[in-house]
């Protein structure tokens, strides 16, 4: 097995042998658990993930003509304090970012209420863009995000304030 090498069986001092017999089997179970693992958690980071994107960037599909759907740009400005909702350069009162003492959620019913009568008026809107400041917690936005879903407005884009 080791070629011209010395094995050592003979000779004086009575020298072990050096060919071993080396146990896979550990090794191969280590590498299907390792596999076993990585193949689950790649499904868990597609369920995590947020379908969002880049203000300002290119569109992947076509908009409509304009006459066919009745839409308006729809901005959301983000600050750790407050919301302020805007449909078309015309601003709505802000709505000011409150935590529930009990669970320490931000309460956003309000901003709800607001999407709603959005919806009223323009049932094809389905675009919202986001502009955040750099001081906005994730949980909030995250938040945020999932309240724009759940209000029919799938097109989520985030743009920083500025």
């Amino acid at each position: 097995m080791a070629g011209g090498m010395d094995l050592g069986s003979g000779g004086k001092g009575g020298k072990k042998a050096l060919d071993m017999a080396v146990n896979l089997v550990p090794f191969i179970d280590l590498m299907a658990v390792t596999i076993s693992f990585l193949i689950m958690t790649a499904v868990w980071t597609q369920i995590g993930r947020l379908q969002v994107s880049q203000a300002g960037g290119p569109s992947s599909a076509e908009e409509p003509p304009a006459e066919q759907t009745k839409t308006v740009q729809l901005t959301l400005a983000v600050t750790p304090e407050q919301l302020v909702l805007s449909a078309d350069q015309a601003a709505f009162d802000p709505i000011p970012i409150v935590r529930d003492t009990n669970t320490g959620k931000i309460d956003l019913s309000k901003l709800t209420e607001r999407f709603k009568e959005i919806k009223e008026k323009f049932p094809d809107q389905s675009a919202i863009t986001l502009q955040t400041d750099d001081k906005v917690r994730y949980d909030v936005l995250v938040r945020i995000i999932d309240e724009c879903l759940g209000n029919q407005l799938p097109q989520v884009s985030v743009m920083a304030a500025g």
